[in-house]
């Protein structure tokens, strides 16, 4: 009986220890589209989320504690990301990698900056995000009026003299772009030919396919998610358009090929320099493929912006958000996408943009510097 007593405390002692050890657990957040529409992007921020925390507990966690991850969906929605915000914020962590839609990382970073959380978004490119003055946020991303710049430039020099037509979605993400674009182009006196606005999660679009094939348009500039870029190219093929279609960031992922189909070969977009590509990733590139995971687009912006929070939480000694984000502000931070440093706003100085291609496989390259 005494043996059976003591092997019962001794258990009862394991699992209090075990108890009070998750207890001690440092829980952190990923916050984006784990659903709807934009899910491709959520997958590639879990994934990429997943893989930075595991490392970090590999090499002891942060200031002497694991990391437990929380993953919040938010579906690009602006009262979900809201809800999600405050959902973290409730549950004092101390800081969040997301959103992605830059229309849920700004209602969020408001709720964020309430409840003391540092956000680092990994995606959201509007420059509204950091031109509100917030002490909370910072991104590992580029910027819309960075990215537009860079677009307009390929435009002016590859499609000099042709017919533009330029299309957004009424978002956040999708108007701030394709505003950015056209006033680039307008800078430069270059006007396009026709400017119209979608729905996002529209289908149909033959009736500004139609007005695309009597305008004689010879590029398409579209402002919005890879879903309803995928089926505009499709069904202006369906209709003998053959003006190629260009895009931005937020169609850097394979589901855009599937959606599109073979209409997809030759669609432009702009994008940060390929991080898959970087010295700096190539040990967690091969730890992802070792796992079958292609880390494409926001997978290890992702894994990056974890990496700089930790990197400044171990600096300052403390995962107090307002210590961490001045720290940030005031380092150098060594990620898979390079050396980052910051602006007082929460920018990094270091990012551009070059221009993609989609091919007849179904993949996308990079081409010439600065899209040339």
């Amino acid at each position: 009986m005494k043996s059976l007593k003591l092997i019962g405390l001794t258990l009862g002692a394991t699992m209090a220890l075990s108890t009070a050890a998750l207890a001690e657990d440092l829980t952190i957040a990923v916050a984006g589209p784990m659903t709807g529409g934009q899910a491709a992007f959520g997958r590639q921020m879990k994934n990429g989320a997943d893989m930075a925390v595991a490392d970090l507990n590999a090499a002891g966690g942060v200031l002497g504690k694991k990391i437990a991850l929380d993953a919040e969906d938010d579906a690009c929605d602006p009262k979900q990301a809201r809800s999600v915000a405050e959902k973290i914020g409730g549950a004092k962590i101390p800081f969040v990698a997301g959103h992605f839609c830059s229309s849920s990382s700004i209602p969020a970073s408001e709720a964020y900056a309430d409840s003391s959380v540092l956000q680092i978004t990994p995606a959201s490119t509007n420059p509204l995000f950091t031109e509100r003055k917030l002490w909370n946020v910072a991104r590992v991303c580029g910027r819309d009026d960075q990215q537009g710049q860079v677009a307009a430039a390929y435009i002016l020099k590859n499609f000099k003299g042709k017919n533009i037509a330029i299309l957004d979605d009424k978002t956040t993400y999708g108007k701030g772009l394709a505003d950015e674009t056209k006033k680039a182009l307008n800078k430069v006196g270059v006007t396009e030919k026709m400017h119209e606005s979608y729905n996002q999660g529209d289908k149909d679009f033959n009736a500004i396919v139609s007005r695309l094939k009597a305008n004689n348009i010879d590029l398409v500039y579209v402002g919005g998610y890879h879903p309803e870029a995928g089926l505009i190219v499709r069904q202006m093929r369906d209709q003998g358009v053959k003006a190629v279609l260009m895009s931005g960031d937020a169609l850097a992922d394979k589901e855009y090929a599937s959606i599109a189909g073979p209409a997809a070969e030759g669609t432009l977009f702009t994008f940060g320099p390929d991080p898959r590509n970087k010295p700096s990733a190539k040990a967690i590139v091969e730890k992802f493929k070792a796992k079958n995971i292609d880390p494409e687009g926001y997978t290890l912006y992702t894994y990056a912006a974890i990496q700089v929070w930790s990197q400044a939480a171990k600096k300052a000694g403390t995962t107090d958000a307002k210590k961490v984000m001045a720290t940030i502000k005031g380092g150098s931070w060594d990620t898979v996408l390079g050396k980052m440093e910051y602006d007082a706003k929460g920018d990094i100085k270091q990012l551009d943009y070059v221009v993609y291609k989609w091919d007849d496989k179904g993949n996308y390259t990079e081409l010439a510097p600065k899209g040339s």
